[in-house]
């Protein structure tokens, strides 16, 4: 196990494209570290310049105590799980497993051990003779990781290795990856776009957006206490509702809300004119509690244990992650902002009716308007 340290780390691409903006990251000794951020943020370029597969353009990459910022791949003590498990297909799983152990020269006995014991930790025992096509995806996706495991490297880089699989076979190997992590406690970093795999797995988060990083923390913090608007409306599903809101005389207001601001939420708000309101959906509720807000539900998402109400909310909106808007109700967007309620199985929501919904103002997100930084902490 070894910490890893990123120094003001920053990658620029020949063409002059900046993937990576000034990164200060600190992986603790065997921490499950997960990068979460959109397409094309940048974690997978920080991931592979931590393994060595793309070259820093400036700032210090350190694994343990050793600068690691221009060795090559092989030098730096790490194993890498890609997403496409590449795995050589005219080989089988044994030696699959074995093959680093081999180009290293590992004695015979002990790469047979080593490969016989990875097998039974990862329940891939009765599958060594196969070959890759002749398992499926959840099995060669423990191959691949069984790969990594064998070599006893430092550091184990994870590159979305789940995105492959479908819903069902992500919770469970989620849960594999979790336990297999307390098993060997090896310093991890793991990279994925899916917030919610980044939640259950990760014991910090670092959100990153446009190449920076914009919080690092546990996930129920992340969730409850967000930076900024990026953070807040990435992470949890469905996504935080956000609107520019205006502050007068103790009230908010956005669109048919006008919701009345406790002492502490005014002196966070400081006199500004406007703010960034944001309201989870689990805000809402139909219990009757003042304040309440008449909408007009467009759509309803029925999920079994709890169901999704969709209205439009005639405030301009904020530019960052959207809700999915229902294929039915495609003309919310163009009256301003789309707003979603999480509503118990019980209760009774039709869409095209209207609907009187309660407003929890104590789980109320203020942020400044221009700068999109929370203003409670």
């Amino acid at each position: 196990m070894a910490p890893i340290v990123l120094e003001d780390v920053t990658k620029v691409y020949p063409d002059g494209t900046t993937a990576v903006r000034n990164i200060d990251l600190t992986v603790q000794s065997g921490e499950f570290m997960v990068l979460v951020g959109p397409s094309g943020c940048g974690k997978s370029t920080l991931l592979r310049m931590i393994a060595g597969l793309e070259e820093t353009t400036s700032g210090t990459i350190l694994i343990g105590d050793r600068d690691v910022t221009t060795a090559a791949p092989r030098d730096r003590d790490v194993a890498m799980v890609f997403q496409n498990y590449a795995l050589y297909p005219h080989m089988s799983v044994r030696d699959n497993l074995g093959f680093s152990l081999k180009m290293a020269h590992t004695p015979k006995a002990e790469l047979r051990k080593r490969v016989q014991d990875v097998a039974a930790m990862l329940g891939l025992t009765e599958y060594l003779g196969r070959k890759p096509g002749q398992l499926s995806g959840g099995q060669r996706q423990r191959v691949a990781m069984g790969r990594a495991i064998v070599r006893r490297p430092t550091v184990y880089l994870m590159d979305e290795p789940l995105s492959n699989l479908d819903a069902k076979l992500r919770v469970s190997m989620r849960a594999e990856l979790t336990n297999l992590h307390k098993r060997l406690g090896v310093t991890t970093v793991y990279v994925t776009h899916d917030q919610v795999e980044a939640m259950t797995l990760g014991q910090r988060v670092a959100v990153i957006e446009d190449g920076r990083v914009q919080q690092v923390a546990h996930p129920q913090e992340l969730y409850r206490a967000p930076a900024n608007v990026f953070v807040a409306t990435f992470m949890g599903s469905p996504s935080m509702n956000v609107a520019q809101a205006s502050v007068s005389d103790g009230l908010l207001t956005f669109g048919q809300f006008s919701l009345p601001l406790s002492v502490a939420q005014q002196t966070a708000i400081d006199g500004r004119p406007e703010v960034v309101v944001g309201l989870r959906p689990e805000a809402f509720s139909t219990s009757g509690a003042e304040p309440t807000v008449s909408v007009d539900v467009a759509a309803v998402e029925n999920l079994g244990t709890e169901s999704h109400a969709f209205f439009g909310v005639d405030a301009p909106q904020v530019g960052v992650a959207t809700h999915r808007v229902a294929d039915d109700a495609p003309s919310m967007v163009e009256r301003g902002s789309v707003f979603v309620a999480r509503l118990t199985a019980d209760d009774v929501v039709t869409p095209g009716q209207p609907l009187v919904l309660s407003v929890d103002t104590r789980r109320m997100y203020l942020f400044d308007a221009d700068t999109g930084t929370t203003l409670l902490s």
